[in-house]
């Protein structure tokens, strides 16, 4: 099964995305800069929000220069007392270890080489439908009302609807679930330009706006969605349960269906 079974999104990498969205993101940001003109960048951008038990409100910084070690076998540093060789003993007070969450937010961002930022790509992330929903739209709204084309897409089932288009107004192409692309161009913001994407199908080629004066990019969502899972080697993931958040009925056998014909077609 080390090829994705379904033709489009696969739903059960949803309980993967943190790895899924930062593999994305890159993929994304190299398939754009390939068919850029000279002058403009695409740039992977991040900001991190930290969560503090202390305090209540969450904080969101950039990093410049970020140093990491990863705990060993998930556990963190246990404190030990300094040694001192020098001076009278003295007993050192035992801190509070107090862990503090970091949330990831990851996009891309095409710019001219004097910096002008003419492009957004937003790959929506759980804490964009959840409980950063009211930042994240405020951010692109910014963007919008800055004259910045927008692109947003959404891959999640779970969460808040958060792309800005009214769902009421979307036609949807085929019944059941169905994922959300909204590209909003600099030029004509109040025209959205909508891809809805059922579950059951392939995910779209969509236009990626740049200048009034450049022709668009071309990105297809699918080939990359299928290297996020051949690279993260994701058919060693479970299989068995459903994912969150249900499915509808007829998806339920669709996706049981999906997965045995995958792993019949393995053992083959």
């Amino acid at each position: 099964m080390n090829k994705n079974p379904f033709p489009g999104m696969n739903p059960f990498m949803e309980a993967l995305w943190p790895d899924i969205h930062t593999a994305l993101i890159g993929y994304i940001r190299d398939t754009i800069a390939e068919q850029l003109p000279p002058d403009l960048n695409a740039r992977s951008e991040e900001s991190v929000t930290l969560h503090d038990d202390l305090n209540n409100a969450p904080s969101r910084t950039r990093a410049d220069v970020a140093v990491t070690e990863s705990w060993r076998q998930g556990i963190p540093p246990s404190w030990k007392p300094a040694q001192e060789t020098d001076g009278p003993a003295r007993t050192l007070s035992r801190p509070q270890i107090i862990l503090v969450e970091e949330e990831v937010e990851r996009w891309i961002e095409i710019t001219d080489r004097h910096g002008l930022l003419i492009t957004v790509i937003e790959v929506l992330s759980p804490a964009n439908k959840g409980a950063h929903r009211e930042e994240y739209r405020n951010k692109r709204d910014a963007f919008l009302h800055a004259g910045v084309n927008v692109v947003e897409i959404d891959l999640l089932r779970q969460g808040r609807h958060t792309v800005a288009v009214a769902l009421e107004s979307v036609r949807m192409s085929a019944p059941g679930q169905h994922y959300l692309i909204r590209v909003t161009r600099a030029t004509c913001p109040s025209a959205r330009e909508v891809y809805a994407a059922p579950l059951r199908e392939p995910l779209p080629v969509i236009s990626i706006p740049l200048r009034a004066k450049d022709k668009d990019a071309v990105l297809a969502l699918q080939p990359l969605v299928d290297r996020c899972y051949r690279m993260g080697a994701y058919w060693n993931a479970n299989h068995d349960t459903l994912p969150e958040p249900a499915p509808a009925p007829d998806d339920e056998e669709w996706i049981r269906s999906r997965v045995k014909a995958a792993r019949e077609q393995a053992a083959a």
